[in-house]
């Protein structure tokens, strides 16, 4: 029973094409989390200005905006192996940039900006076709292992990858992190080298035979109401629920600490989800995936509520933790849902819309709790704020049961 409920490892164990993936993408995540702190050390650095330095931030959200709907309809219509092979390497050179401008001490903000602009590109451009091609390479009966297992590794890099980030520009300067980035991208390049070709459609004849279109995605996601109640309960956690741009104000206000109380905040839900999906091993035996991602994002507004109920920062840490875990056992279910129910050829705009919706819904909360909290205060903004995302499910529920109904087994978008 014990060595039931930890994460599921057969998808690693029996295909080794996704275990050389899984493995190149968690070496590149933990690479770029490091980047991502060198970029905003360096920024600050040159300019000692936190809006220069928050400035990094929208210069990245454009590109994966825009690059996300774009890339979703490329994956859609070529060889996604190609295509993650391409942006594999680009990101590999950007990093390469970044660390021969911190090597000969270039100092140029707007070089710095121009790569993370150019940096989320890539990312967004390959992203969907990498997502989409978990389908093809992993059975569909181990696809929520598989998910399970893609989820430790986006929470490994955003665990470990800031962590080894600042010891080594402590260490050493920005460019080791930059070197370290550019040589991590070898792993998910070879990965996708020894991949075979992964053609939308049944990879042959079943190809696409008109051009991909964004909004072909858009409307096919309207039609189909599973799978647009998943990006809903999505969006609802991420909007009411998501109290980040608060916290600040949260540990000077409820706990009388500073910066450092500041990233315990941010890091305890990353905790939670890392513990969330290293242990996750039953979630293959759950055929309810609507029921589970609803009571999921539930769990994630209840416990958002209680945070802003709390003044003990071990509590507080606890329950976002919690939330934490909650989000993963959501995303788990939400990604299988996205993979199973819908058809190959458009798996690649959904996973774009996906990433525009990831992007996007956050800068959304953020400006929801910024605003209840300027109009009331930070813990009204975060206890109505969760309360809003449980409101927002059971809304949901009551306006398509169907989604309640939905099996695994016998999957419908």
């Amino acid at each position: 029973m014990v060595r039931g409920a930890f994460a599921d490892l057969s998808p690693l164990r029996e295909i080794p094409d996704y275990r050389r993936v899984w493995f190149g993408q968690t070496v590149s995540s933990v690479g770029q989390q490091m980047t991502a702190v060198a970029v905003s050390v360096q920024v600050y650095a040159l300019t000692g200005s936190s809006f220069a330095t928050g400035l990094v931030g929208l210069f990245s959200l454009v590109p994966l905006v825009a690059f996300g709907l774009y890339g979703g309809a490329v994956a859609d219509r070529v060889d996604r192996r190609l295509l993650g092979l391409i942006g594999s390497a680009g990101l590999a050179v950007v990093s390469a940039v970044l660390a021969l401008q911190a090597l000969t001490d270039f100092g140029s903000v707007a070089l710095l900006y121009a790569a993370v602009a150019v940096q989320a590109a890539f990312f967004a451009l390959s992203s969907p076709a990498r997502s989409s091609m978990i389908p093809r390479l992993v059975p569909t009966r181990q696809l929520p292992a598989a998910n399970a297992l893609n989820t430790v590794s986006m929470n490994l890099g955003m665990t470990v990858g800031p962590m080894f980030g600042g010891v080594l520009i402590g260490a050493y300067g920005a460019q080791a992190a930059y070197l370290v980035d550019t040589v991590a991208f070898a792993a998910t390049i070879y990965a996708m080298w020894r991949l075979p070709a992964l053609r939308p459609g049944d990879g042959t004849a079943g190809a696409p035979k008109r051009r991909a279109s964004v909004l072909d995605g858009l409307r096919f996601l309207r039609e189909q109401p599973n799978l647009r109640a998943s990006f809903l309960a999505d969006l609802a956690a991420m909007i009411f629920g998501l109290p980040r741009a608060l916290f600040p104000a949260i540990a000077v206000g409820f706990y009388g600490g500073g910066a450092g109380t500041v990233g315990l905040l941010v890091a305890a839900p990353a905790v939670g989800a890392l513990l969330g999906a290293l242990f996750s091993g039953w979630v293959s035996r759950i055929r309810r995936h609507g029921v589970a991602i609803l009571s999921s994002v539930a769990a994630w507004g209840l416990s958002i509520a209680a945070f802003g109920l709390v003044r003990e920062l071990w509590l507080g840490l606890a329950l976002l933790a919690a939330a934490g875990c909650a989000d993963t056992i959501s995303m788990i279910f939400r990604n299988t849902m996205m993979q199973v129910a819908a058809p190959d050829e458009m798996r690649g705009r959904l996973q774009g819309i996906f990433i525009v919706v990831v992007a996007g819904g956050p800068r959304l909360g953020d400006f929801e709790s910024g605003t209840v909290a300027a109009l009331t205060s930070p813990a009204v903004s975060v206890v109505t704020g969760g309360l809003a995302c449980v409101a927002a499910v059971l809304l949901l529920a009551a306006r398509r049961p169907a989604f309640l109904r939905y099996d695994a087994h016998h999957p419908t978008p």
